[in-house]
């Protein structure tokens, strides 16, 4: 009997082309009988005839079909369950879609987002070497279903908490059910306090004017170019603290040296990203317990980042025991906790997560949205004339604006500053399109690719457009609320129970920042033919930076208000 390897046979109605053993199993096979024989494997197994079986039985045969069998019994699985999930990646036995994944490596956003737009159900399943079996989703109603219809089926889940969890501990942002809830409804509470939104537009004015715009002042008056993304996220930790912790760290002070509190953070969140992003998360909890490269590293951030909160409470406590009541009392977070009698480390994760939130978000759709206005002129220009036409200079002033809410939202559909969000099924579930969910599960949805998916957005999907905003139904109060698109269409700022609560503080942010910058500086591309890459960590940044030159406008914000009553054009094609 010839027992040599040979293509397998296709079974009726299903496709030879998927059938085919792919030369990686051979070379899994031969893997698997060197390793398990003491013999150099042939390139067959040789007949068994009486002769043979006496002298290769004891030696060749037991581990050649041990060998056999298993990758035998690992094919049949995958052949009853297919070898790919629809329009997913081709996945093979043991290794899953590994192969298709190292290819697309440096552009994965890309390929999932071509996967997703080839799925008739926006949906792909994912398996890998290492990684949980993933369900990846594009569908407004599956995202409804994960976020609000079956919510407490879809928490976040221990491999989530696991990664953040040395940096994050307790924080609302780490974890679920009964603590979530609790931490929810205490911070709801003190976001709808006047005070915090108070303190957080006092803070914007001064940080801008007496920091933002000189640095970028003086970018202009030296002719220098400067890099927007780095002074907009130094302008953001600046607010964050100020308003989270009660404390100047300075970042954009150039009088200051570098503060030893953002470099940890920056460090602690670009270790944190890297083991989320990691193929075997085994591999960074050996690390970790062995106390090895980047993991010690990350322990040594950690600790100054805590130490730093925690002296911070404790002198907030001595001045809270020194003032007495109603006098001197603070209105940042930190305070109101300690107001609210929380233990120290609750205080202390809620304040580092809200700073990790805050930190990069605002940042990032700022750059991105300088960088497209610079690609889109007209819609600067439309920009311009409604800043120009009696917007308030204060923070908060900018409610009302129309066409800079949809230049944001439009900003954000295409660069979100979070590319994608992950849920853990606690239990079996079937989505609304019909895709199985197994206990233990990933259930990923995708903000990147649903920005980009014609079937929600129309057949202009990947266009820079405001017409998709302003030509929805205009009613009394402000655009809020995603300018009145289904949060679960645009899930930006999450959705359902767990809505970011700081939604409209940053709006207020980026309005405020949006208007400051543009009714004194043009900004122009270092680099005008760049297409920045856009790096999906933690939160998502333009590699390289977007470095620009700054040019004041002098009269031309003289020339956008005289032209203010003319009619916007509410869209944008490239100059």
């Amino acid at each position: 009997m010839d027992l040599q390897w040979r293509s397998c046979r296709p079974r009726t109605g299903t496709s030879p082309s998927t059938l085919i053993c792919p030369r990686i199993y051979i070379y899994i096979y031969r893997r698997i009988v060197c390793a398990l024989s003491p013999m150099p494997p042939p390139f067959f197994i040789p007949p068994l005839t009486w002769n043979s079986y006496c002298k290769y039985s004891m030696i060749c045969y037991m581990p050649w079909l041990v060998a056999c069998c298993l990758l035998l019994l690992l094919y049949s699985v995958r052949l009853r369950s297919g070898w790919s999930h629809g329009h997913g990646p081709r996945s093979y036995p043991v290794i899953g879609c590994l192969v298709a994944f190292y290819q697309n490596r440096f552009r994965l956003l890309d390929w999932y987002t071509e996967l997703l737009a080839a799925s008739p159900t926006q949906t792909i399943v994912v398996d890998r070497l290492g990684a949980r079996r993933t369900v990846v989703t594009a569908n407004p109603v599956n995202v409804e279903h994960i976020l609000k219809g079956n919510f407490g089926n879809y928490p976040k889940g221990k491999p989530f908490t696991d990664i953040l969890g040395d940096l994050l501990g307790t924080g609302i942002f780490n974890v679920d059910g009964e603590l979530w809830y609790a931490q929810r409804k205490l911070v709801s509470h003190e976001f709808s306090a006047r005070a915090l939104r108070e303190l957080e537009f006092a803070v914007l004015e001064d940080e801008a004017r007496d920091r933002l715009v000189p640095a970028l002042g003086l970018a202009a008056g030296r002719g220098d170019a400067v890099d927007m993304q780095d002074l907009l996220r130094r302008f953001s930790f600046d607010v964050i603290c100020r308003v989270s912790l009660g404390v100047d760290p300075g970042c954009l002070d150039p009088a200051l040296p570098a503060p030893r509190l953002a470099a940890a953070f920056d460090a602690a969140a670009g270790i944190i990203a890297r083991r989320g992003a990691a193929p075997v998360a085994a591999v960074w909890k050996a690390k970790r317990a062995l106390d090895l490269g980047s993991e010690r590293r990350l322990r040594k951030e950690i600790r100054v980042i805590h130490e730093a909160v925690m002296d911070l409470i404790r002198t907030r406590k001595k001045e809270r025991a020194l003032v007495n009541d109603g006098d001197g009392r603070r209105s940042d977070l930190l305070s109101r906790m300690i107001e609210c009698g929380y233990p120290d480390e609750a205080i202390r994760d809620m304040v580092i997560s809200f700073i990790m939130a805050g930190r990069d978000t605002t940042s990032s759709a700022l750059t991105w949205f300088f960088w497209l206005l610079t690609r889109h002129r007209d819609v600067e220009r439309e920009v311009l004339r409604e800043i120009a036409g009696g917007a308030s200079l204060a923070a908060g002033g900018q409610g009302k604006m129309r066409v800079l809410h949809a230049a944001l939202c439009e900003t954000m559909r295409l660069y979100p500053p979070v590319a994608w969000d992950s849920k853990h099924a606690a239990a079996g579930d079937v989505l609304p399109d019909g895709t199985r969910v197994e206990r233990g599960d990933r259930v990923t949805y995708f903000q990147y690719g649903m920005g980009r998916m014609e079937s929600i957005w129309g057949a202009d999907a990947a266009e820079f457009s405001l017409q998709r905003w302003l030509s929805l139904p205009e009613d009394n109060a402000p655009p809020a609320a995603v300018a009145g698109v289904s949060p679960f269409k645009y899930p930006v700022f999450q959705a359902g129970p767990r809505t970011c609560l700081g939604k409209e503080m940053a709006f207020v942010q980026m309005k405020f920042v949006a208007s400051i910058v543009l009714r004194r500086f043009e900004l122009a591309p270092v680099d005008e033919g760049r297409v920045p890459v856009f790096l999906p960590l933690m939160t998502a940044h333009m590699a390289g930076g977007l470095n620009v030159t700054v040019r004041s406008r002098g009269d031309q914000i003289t020339a956008a208000a005289a032209a203010a009553g003319s009619k916007p054009v509410a869209a944008g094609a490239p100059n």
